[in-house]
């Protein structure tokens, strides 16, 4: 068995193989017992224990491995495989713990009547897909050349938790897909963006953006401070973005079908906020 040789391995190691710590790995796996427990049982048991099938789910989002070749280490026929993954990620998305807190955060007030969330950082990141069979232009990205799914991230700059996120095609601007989303936003939040949000001025007048130097005009040299400035405050989203894609399932070209590449980035951005808050307890009680 897979767990009884991994458990034994030191959380940095640990993480580095998964992607995950030991904490979060356990919490997963009593989540998914949990839900097991309160289910009646149909159909064969699984050959694998519970341990097993969620290191298994996280072996295919860590190396996105095919299911043949997760089948041949865990000693299942390809179909169980994906049959597994879907089971074990449908529970954990569902769960409480690894979900988003969603747009209604944006524009929740406290007791108090104050918006926790005082500034945000928004951008879009682009997964290469396999090309469609249908409608091939509509997910042509002319910035990737290649057919991609587009993810807008926005984050709290603070906390640096992931708020929610919103899946547009490639040949979408970051603009619309912006304006897809429907997000609505106190006045009193500062937007932080990046070029690709030209025009978000007219939405949310409290908003930055850099300034865009065209073939007429260069910008002067107050302009570019600010954009210099403005970049190291957004940076933080590049930094979430690495992190996120250390599960190669979202950096590598993405083979499935995509309705469910929305369900897996949502889970995995649960995952990455679960394991912060647990950092930020940590700092707290310290």
């Amino acid at each position: 068995m897979k767990y009884e040789k991994f458990k034994k391995l030191k959380n940095k190691d640990f993480k580095r193989l998964t992607g995950v710590d030991f904490s979060t790995f356990k919490e997963m796996v009593f989540l998914v017992k949990e839900h097991i427990s309160r289910t009646k049982k149909t159909g064969r048991t699984n050959k694998l224990i519970i341990e097993d099938q969620v290191l298994m789910t996280l072996d295919y989002y860590r190396e996105y491995r095919t299911y043949f070749h997760l089948g041949q280490d865990y000693g299942l026929h390809e179909s169980n495989v994906c049959r597994t993954i879907e089971k074990i990620e449908s529970i954990l998305v569902k769960s409480k713990q690894f979900r988003l807190p969603g747009k209604k955060a944006i524009i929740q007030k406290d007791e108090n009547g104050i918006i926790p969330i005082n500034q945000i950082v928004m951008d879009v990141t682009e997964t290469q897909i396999e090309r469609p069979k249908n409608q091939q232009k509509k997910s042509y990205s002319g910035k990737k050349k290649a057919h991609t799914i587009k993810t807008q991230i926005i984050v709290d700059k603070k906390t640096k938790l992931i708020v929610c996120i919103e899946q547009g095609k490639g040949k979408e601007h970051d603009f619309t897909v912006f304006k897809k989303s429907k997000i609505k936003m106190a006045n009193e939040i500062e937007i932080l963006a990046d070029k690709g949000y030209q025009g978000i001025n007219k939405f949310h007048s409290n908003s930055k953006i850099p300034f865009k130097k065209t073939k007429k005009k260069k910008l002067s040299k107050e302009q570019k401070k600010f954009n210099k400035e403005l970049n190291k405050e957004r940076i933080v989203i590049e930094h979430i973005n690495r992190k996120l894609k250390i599960f190669r399932i979202l950096s590598s070209r993405y083979r499935n079908r995509r309705r469910k590449f929305g369900l897996r980035f949502n889970l995995i951005a649960g995952i990455y906020n679960y394991e912060l808050k647990l950092q930020l307890l940590l700092v707290e009680n310290n």
